[in-house]
């Protein structure tokens, strides 16, 4: 069958109503930042040498294996070399179209669900699993790129099965496999963050919960994920309320939920994340109130950066 291989670029938004697939193929691939979607994301790993951290939990991959990111993860992969080439299937899927075909009796969010027990993000597939799996994103592949007659309808059929295939097989996994987390303060410390980030956190309080010095706290959450504590905190605010304003929300309404002190301080965020004010993000055609438009935007100094990890 003939490879249909995609240039990997940075976008992060679905240009299509329900899914997009891409096959990619590194020689060298480039760094990628920690973020999270409005879809859900399938990822199928074929080869390279990668260790890929979702949620502070850290998987190194096996080629074949397959990972399953809801829109409420972050997640980044990292390379740990670049001497074999890196190439993988992505699949993005709208929460849309899971809406649409889940029943009664099917629902094909299952899989997803961080919330169920002994979930993992990771599906280690058998070699009969993998050639199903693969088997049918080939052709999903194929038959997206290929014009015919009922193209459309047979590519929705190849993503329901391939997404009821998954369902079926997860259950099968969850007793066998688990993840290791990347640091086990780092791991407790996310988990703490994802049930408390709507109250007020600091670097004194987040020490003193897990008896650690402020400097070690801070210094190992940047080497495991990358980025400060302080701007994992805004990311996981900014994603919950990125969440309910699709879900219907009005910004006003769901800034002090989500952890944000003031709604100057969420404008400020969510414009500087996302290139759009809340308001803009919910449909408005511009924001009623210009004064948060001008908000300033200088670079932190190092004393600003220090007191911003103080209180967050």
């Amino acid at each position: 069958m003939q490879k249909f291989l995609d240039h990997f670029n940075t976008r992060q938004e679905m240009q299509k109503t329900q899914f997009e697939i891409f096959h990619y193929f590194d020689s060298q691939p480039g760094s990628v930042a920690l973020h999270h979607h409005d879809f859900y994301e399938i990822y199928f790993f074929i080869s390279g040498q990668v260790e890929y951290r979702i949620e502070g939990q850290s998987y190194q991959l096996q080629p074949g294996d397959l990972l399953l990111i809801s829109p409420l993860e972050l997640h980044q992969p990292i390379f740990d070399s670049v001497l074999q080439p890196y190439e993988r299937i992505v699949l993005w899927i709208s929460p849309a179209f899971l809406h649409q075909h889940t029943t009664d009796t099917t629902n094909l969010f299952r899989c997803f669900d961080i919330s169920y027990q002994n979930h993992s993000n990771l599906l280690r597939l058998t070699d009969p699993q993998r050639l199903q799996l693969r088997n049918i994103l080939d052709h999903l592949l194929e038959e997206s790129r290929t014009p015919a007659f009922g193209q459309e309808l047979f590519s929705l059929s190849l993503l329901l099965q391939f997404v009821i295939q998954l369902n079926r097989l997860m259950p099968r996994q969850l007793e066998e496999l688990s993840s290791s987390p990347a640091s086990t303060l780092t791991s407790k410390l996310i988990d703490y963050i994802n049930q408390h980030y709507p109250s007020p956190l600091s670097l004194d309080s987040l020490a003193a919960k897990f008896y650690v010095s402020k400097y070690h706290l801070s210094h190992e959450f940047h080497r495991v994920m990358g980025i400060s504590l302080h701007r994992y905190i805004v990311l996981k605010r900014l994603v919950m309320a990125r969440q309910l304003l699709m879900m219907g929300e009005t910004p006003m309404g769901i800034f002090e939920q989500c952890g944000f002190q003031d709604y100057s301080n969420f404008y400020r965020a969510f414009k500087a994340e996302y290139g759009v004010s809340p308001r803009q993000f919910t449909g408005a055609e511009s924001d009623s109130d210009p004064k948060y438009e001008t908000a300033s935007r200088k670079p932190e100094t190092g004393s600003d950066s220090r007191k911003a990890d103080d209180q967050i």
